[in-house]
């Protein structure tokens, strides 16, 4: 049984929203597995340049 629930008050919230929107974007490139021992700690995959580029044209865009 799925005992975690979202408050109702957060599910309106913009901010919310956008982070969820940024995490699901960013989850096919999470990688659970350890990179050099058995800590427990994942890492993110390096995206693609043509992302990169697209995430900073965007965040200039977001400032003008």
């Amino acid at each position: 049984m799925d005992t975690t629930k979202i408050d109702p008050k957060l599910l309106n919230s913009p901010l919310f929203q956008e982070l969820m929107a940024e995490g699901l974007a960013m989850q096919d490139r999470f990688a659970a597995e350890p990179v050099y021992a058995k800590t427990g700690k994942g890492y993110l995959k390096s995206a693609g340049v043509e992302e990169l580029k697209k995430i900073k044209d965007s965040t200039q865009q977001k400032a003008k």
